[in-house]
């Protein structure tokens, strides 16, 4: 892929339209997954990483030591997780864990017990503040993707196989290298409503795509919605996306930062959401890694996509 092209060959222009109906287990329209992000915020990046100055957490880029932005983040890791966890198993649901390496080094613990609920485990880069970019060459990439993906290989002793960037961040390279290092599903591209397979030179790896619109970060910090809004909005796209999903099924990922939702008034709304959400019997409750492994083609895409226009989910 050409870095300096505004495409890019990863899968076929298909509209809504154009492939092959998907249908989840026991024909649901809809398959709902969670993801909680554990991150770690640095209090000194290193020289080379690229942080972006509205990390939200902080107040804009100050001098470091940044204890406030630390903290807040280190908030989400003592407290707000274990809260949004205990919250989701209430509601008798699995969630995927992202956790940045350095949240599974020195804060093992969200990563262990995770585990120990049978939440999928999916990387997240290597901290809030070192994010991927074309800034970095392919050996630096493949280097910053080993640095995440071993302690949590490490912690969990079996293939981690979903990846969510630190901040969404990606390179013209992550989707080959994710696949190289046997990565099978991104979250990392809002595109769609449903799974699309991506073309990469490794092989195909799944596009699961997380809504950036309605990701808890997106909608309470930097658009300022009140929860009240907010799960009256994840209610509204449910009930048409379930509409829409009886030609074909659609997916709806919501993201979680334990920082953010896991505050005592914040998480209130989170516990009600997913009541009314349980309520309903035309959602597959699921997980990210049980998704993808649904929607899985059922062999790997080799050709180019842009060479493939009738690419088609079974």
């Amino acid at each position: 892929m050409n870095p300096q092209s505004t495409e890019h060959s990863f899968y076929a222009r298909d509209s809504v339209h154009q492939l092959a109906p998907l249908t989840w287990p026991g024909a649901k329209p809809l398959a709902l997954a969670l993801v909680v992000s554990a991150e770690y915020y640095d209090l000194y990046p290193a020289p080379h990483a690229f942080t972006p100055p509205n990390v939200p957490g902080g107040f804009g880029r100050g001098p470091y030591p940044d204890f406030r932005a630390f903290s807040i983040r280190e908030y989400g890791n003592r407290v707000g997780v274990f809260r949004v966890m205990n919250i989701i198993e209430k509601a008798g649901l699995k969630a995927t864990l992202a956790a940045d390496a350095h949240v599974a080094t020195t804060r093992s613990e969200v990563v262990t017990t995770a585990m120990a609920l049978g939440w999928d485990i999916a990387g997240h880069g290597v901290s809030v503040t070192e994010v991927i970019g074309e800034h970095l060459t392919e050996v630096q990439e493949r280097d910053y993707l080993d640095r995440s993906l071993t302690p949590l290989r490490q912690l969990a002793g079996s293939k981690i196989c979903g990846w969510h960037g630190a901040e969404y961040g990606e390179s013209t390279r992550t989707p080959s290298l994710l696949a190289e290092q046997g990565i099978s599903y991104l979250l990392d591209w809002p595109h769609d409503e449903r799974v699309v397979p991506m073309a990469t030179p490794n092989g195909t790896i799944l596009s699961l795509p997380m809504s950036a619109d309605l990701d808890d970060v997106m909608a309470h910090w930097h658009r300022k919605i009140s929860m009240q809004r907010w799960c009256r909005s994840v209610l509204d796209a449910v009930q048409r996306l379930c509409q829409e999903g009886v030609n074909g099924g659609r997916l709806l990922i919501l993201n979680l930062h334990p920082w953010l939702i896991g505050q005592p008034y914040r998480s209130s709304h989170l516990e009600q959401l997913l009541q009314q959400l349980c309520s309903r019997d035309d959602i597959w409750f699921t997980t990210t890694d049980r998704m993808a492994a649904h929607a899985a083609p059922p062999s790997p895409l080799q050709r180019s996509p842009l060479e493939t226009a009738d690419m088609t989910l079974r």
